[in-house]
């Protein structure tokens, strides 16, 4: 590759990183605050893009960063909707009090439904999720005098009014659950960000690339696996729950079917399994490319539009919107990891990407304080 034609190369750490990350924070906060105007519909399709935003983050430590396949997180979503219902209705708890219960209930469910993935992996896997999910409209209508059974949970608008310390007035619920879940999301991609920068993420990337090289690493692949599943369930549940907050109707028969499931593994692959922002993009394809496609055609020919831009999503970007930008970028710009210091205190200069810069030393010259010598 010529001169001409190499990437500009960003080190992390640096005043051009610094200045990146700004420009970008800049960014989204002025399209907060323009989405923040929107009239009632508009902003509610924005709190919902969020919402799912943050259930499909939860899939995402499941499948995209663990290669655990699952086709049933709808019950996951479910079950955080339900608690949120269930705590509000019957027991009077604030609703954005039952979020941390959603999520430890989640947690606790995911590490049971992750066990079987101790012994089985890829389409048998995905067939005990898919019976998970299937399964879960079905307990809810036998618990009808906890969960309302088929005629589902009514939360009354009163029950979902801002709390008072918000500053929101009493009929103002959809202002405040934007800001709510925009709360959240924000939370949810810093927890992501960080859990696949730790050693634990590393372990799940390990466990997913290759699972015997993993396991010959010292990798606990039983903790890892099973850690995972509760995670991606506990943040998925925190989507059903904000999703109750959003909705005030629960029905398991309409909103957490395999349909649902499906929705959010479509989102994933359109944002884009393993990445940053793939649950954010993904959120978008959720909400609107239905949304779009439906005022273009009605039953069956709207059908067949959704099929037929997820089909030229996927031919254009195989491994997601999110995907395909990075690999366009990739041509222009790469971000590396910041160079070393030497003990010196100076730092290691590095021409092109991922190449030997300097040029081989002579004999006798110093490396780090030392006189390099021959060896035999």
């Amino acid at each position: 590759m010529s001169e001409r034609t190499r990437p500009y190369v960003v080190h992390r750490g640096t005043t051009t990183h610094r200045v990146m990350i700004g420009a970008g924070l800049i960014l989204a906060a002025a399209f907060v605050l323009w989405a923040r105007g929107f009239g009632q519909f508009n902003q509610g399709q924005i709190t919902r893009v969020m919402i799912y935003a943050i259930a499909i983050a939860g899939l995402n430590i499941a499948t995209g960063y663990t290669g655990l396949v699952s086709v049933g997180h709808s019950a996951f979503f479910g079950l955080g909707a339900y608690t949120t219902g269930v705590l509000v209705v019957s027991h009077g708890w604030k609703p954005e009090a039952t979020i941390p219960v959603a999520l430890f209930v989640c947690f606790v469910v995911g590490l049971v439904v992750g066990l079987p993935a101790l012994r089985i992996r890829g389409l048998y896997l995905a067939i005990v999720t898919l019976a998970f999910g299937v399964a879960f409209p079905e307990v809810v209508a036998r618990l009808s005098t906890i969960t309302g059974g088929a005629e589902g949970l009514t939360i009354r608008r009163a029950m979902l009014q801002p709390p008072t310390w918000s500053g929101f007035a009493i009929g103002q619920k959809g202002k405040w659950l934007f800001w709510l879940s925009l709360f959240v999301l924000v939370v949810v991609m810093i927890v992501v960000h960080n859990l696949v920068r730790s050693r634990y993420g590393l372990a799940l990337m390990a466990a997913r690339d290759n699972e015997l090289a993993a396991a010959a690493s010292g990798i606990n692949l039983a903790t890892v696996k099973t850690v995972a599943f509760g995670v991606s369930g506990a943040l998925t549940g925190v989507g059903g729950s904000l999703f109750a907050m959003y909705l005030g109707s629960l029905v398991a028969n309409d909103s957490f079917t395999l349909l649902n499931a499906i929705a959010l593994l479509t989102g994933l692959v359109i944002g884009g399994e393993g990445t940053r922002f793939g649950p954010i993009l993904g959120g978008i394809a959720v909400v609107y490319i239905p949304y779009y496609t439906s005022d273009i055609g009605q039953g069956q020919a709207a059908a067949v539009l959704f099929g037929a831009v997820l089909i030229l999503i996927m031919f254009i970007a195989p491994e997601g919107v999110a995907g395909g930008i990075g690999r366009l970028g990739r041509n222009v710009m790469v971000l590396v990891p910041a160079t070393p210091k030497r003990p010196g205190g100076e730092r290691s200069s590095a021409r092109g990407l991922g190449g030997n810069s300097e040029r081989p030393r002579r004999q006798g010259q110093s490396i780090g304080g030392e006189m390099a010598t021959p060896t035999d």
